[in-house]
């Protein structure tokens, strides 16, 4: 019988090697102004970071 696919270590595995992980803390009910905010923009929460981070590292 043939392994079965496991498309959840795939992922895992395949994001550990293409990308770096951060974890950041905000206070509390902070999250879901910025989640509002992002998706008002149509983005989610990583990409609003991660354009926020890059446009503050190129001023």
């Amino acid at each position: 019988m043939a392994d079965k696919f496991d498309k959840v270590k795939y992922n895992n595995d395949y994001n550990a090697k293409k990308y770096d992980s951060l974890r950041i803390v905000v206070p509390k009910g902070n999250k879901e102004k910025i989640k509002a905010f992002a998706e008002s923009k149509g983005e989610s929460i990583n990409s609003f970071v991660n354009k926020a981070i890059e446009a503050a590292m190129n001023e």
